[in-house]
């Protein structure tokens, strides 16, 4: 009897890709919980990114659009590219979000539209500008927010940004115009004494905005910390500390040992010490931003005394600011990092 060992090996591999295949499809929840949920949400309702179980959204948005969202991102605009996942996981995650839909997602034609674009441009200021910007460069900070008020529940989108273009057809682009999205101030161009004419014309200006780039690399080796190393003894720096802060019109908020916490009350070591600053406008200023900032605000800078003196150091704002995804907060980071160095040259000299 021959074994054909070529076509058993080609059975095997082709069982083992399919069962992949299933058990990745099988994980389409948990995969979209790693990757998506701690913006969007764990039902997808929304959160730092926009909401992704909007009847309307999922009715016009095909799998292609998905799936090229997952693997361009929106660059500079808080949604990350994940190159990292296979297509049979990017299926698997389209499949979860299909689930909270009871239609499929659409088929588009790939074809161009060819409308009047300086009419599109007209049509854009007066009907899309005040919430997409003036230029398509879309609303200010991040999606939906729990932590406070804002003017309407989702910021728009960017429709210049070089991954939206990248992901969206034309077609697509029309259906959205012409259906809307309740739920959002999005509304349908039928609404506003618009027709498919109207439609045509907006999405031609559109794709003429296309003119965004991807924000360049950050700089490799970004130092992760601002240190630097204080001409005086513990007490006379965190004194030092505490007058530069005050002088830069931010409020001392408390200093504490380093392992308060961490170790059992009256065993923290008191050469170790952190203090916590913060100027209220501008922390409300970052958080309107993006509220991701909240995990390394308010301001604090950590001293530790060793035999070699005192080292005085506090995270690079610039170095988590590359990780946010957000070119709005870049700005603000800036600013932090500045200002970290300023107070803490000055203590220290």
């Amino acid at each position: 009897m021959l074994i054909h060992i070529p076509v058993i090996l080609g059975a095997v591999v082709a069982t083992l890709v399919a069962q992949t295949a299933l058990a990745e499809a099988a994980n389409g929840a948990l995969l979209y919980q790693r990757n998506c949920a701690v913006c969007h949400g764990i039902k997808g309702d929304g959160g730092v990114g926009i909401p992704l179980n909007l009847k309307d959204f999922l009715a016009v948005a095909s799998d292609n659009y998905l799936r090229a969202t997952l693997r361009e991102g929106r660059p500079g605009r808080v949604m990350p590219a994940f190159p990292g996942l296979s297509s049979g996981q990017v299926s698997a995650i389209i499949g979860h979000l299909r689930s909270w839909s009871d239609t499929e997602g659409p088929t588009y034609p790939a074809e161009t539209l060819n409308g009047q674009p300086e009419r599109g441009k007209t049509l854009f200021a007066s009907h899309c500008a005040a919430c997409h910007g003036d230029k398509g460069q879309g609303g200010v900070g991040t999606g939906v927010t729990f932590s406070r008020p804002r003017d309407a529940p989702v910021e728009a989108p960017a429709l210049d940004n070089p991954g939206f273009q990248a992901s969206v057809s034309d077609a697509m682009l029309k259906a959205t115009l012409l259906r809307g999205r309740e739920g959002t101030p999005m509304p349908s161009i039928g609404t506003l004494g618009l027709d498919e004419r109207d439609a045509d014309d907006l999405v031609t200006y559109l794709r003429q905005l296309n003119t965004a780039t991807k924000p360049e690399e950050t700089a490799a080796g970004l130092e992760p910390v601002i240190q630097f190393e204080s001409s005086y003894d513990l007490e006379q720096t965190l004194e030092n500390l505490k007058q530069a802060v005050v002088g830069r019109n931010f409020r001392v908020i408390r200093e504490q040992y380093f392992e308060q916490g961490l170790a059992a009350a009256g065993e923290e070591n008191p050469r170790r010490i952190m203090l916590y600053f913060c100027n209220f406008a501008f922390l409300d200023e970052a958080l309107a931003i993006d509220p991701r900032v909240g995990l390394f605000l308010p301001c604090r800078i950590t001293l530790v005394e060793t035999e070699q003196g005192v080292q005085v150091m506090s995270i690079n704002p610039k170095n988590l600011s590359q990780l946010f995804n957000n070119q709005a907060l870049d700005k603000a980071c800036q600013q932090m990092h500045d200002l970290y160095e300023e107070i803490m040259e000055e203590a220290t000299l």
